[in-house]
């Protein structure tokens, strides 16, 4: 089970199979949950190596993700970022219980990436529980208007996804340092254009992310 992972060239590398020579970005995967079916999810579209798969066999408990990080040094860490093959935020009590241990030992800035949905999955506003113990949330936008997006992310939560993503956005800036919308690169540089207006609207700004 890969709970603590590095990326590079586009190859996701369990953390105990690196030579931590220089600083590294370090992932966490909690969960396969996620209520979006992306058209471009890897899940979905690219056949993963079997010895790099986050596919989990079962969630890891919290003690588990705790355990892994009491076997490194985190000075040895860059960013720790919660990212693995679905939505972090299914598990946002238990992502805040690690980012309160991670807190009390080390000055590493932690960050979610997220499709922005929790509030609709957890049935309550989840940005206010960030305060404090999140550095950065990252949200993937993928698309400028809710039809595109329904079309897009497929979820289950139906048309009304979009207008929650962004409210979830604006309602992190009061709560966390740095909020970010992002799109892949490969929607075109209309689409582009009109995303970055959503955002300039809302006052959150945009980062266009490479296609993988």
């Amino acid at each position: 089970m890969v709970i603590l992972y590095t990326y590079n060239g586009g190859n996701y590398i369990n953390l105990k199979d690196v030579d931590l020579t220089k600083k590294e970005n370090i992932y966490v995967n909690l969960t396969n949950k996620c209520p979006c079916a992306c058209t471009f999810c890897l899940r979905n579209t690219k056949e993963m190596a079997e010895s790099n798969s986050l596919w989990l066999d079962r969630e890891p408990t919290v003690k588990e993700v705790i355990a892994e990080f009491e076997k490194y040094d985190l000075t040895q860490f860059n960013e720790i970022i919660f990212c693995g093959f679905g939505e972090p935020l299914t598990r946002v009590d238990d992502i805040l219980e690690v980012a309160k241990y991670l807190k009390s030992i080390s000055n590493n800035p932690i960050r979610v990436n997220t499709n922005g949905l929790a509030d609709l999955v957890h049935e309550k506003e989840t940005a206010p529980l960030l305060k404090g113990l999140i550095d950065t949330v990252s949200i993937s936008l993928n698309a400028s208007n809710a039809e595109e997006y329904s079309r897009i992310t497929r979820s289950k939560f139906g048309i009304e996804s979009y207008d929650a993503m962004l409210r979830f956005a604006v309602s992190c800036k009061e709560y966390v340092p740095n909020v970010v919308l992002t799109v892949v690169d490969c929607i075109g540089k209309e689409e582009i254009a009109a995303c970055q207006a959503v955002c300039d609207t809302i006052g959150v700004p945009l980062r266009v992310r490479a296609f993988e």
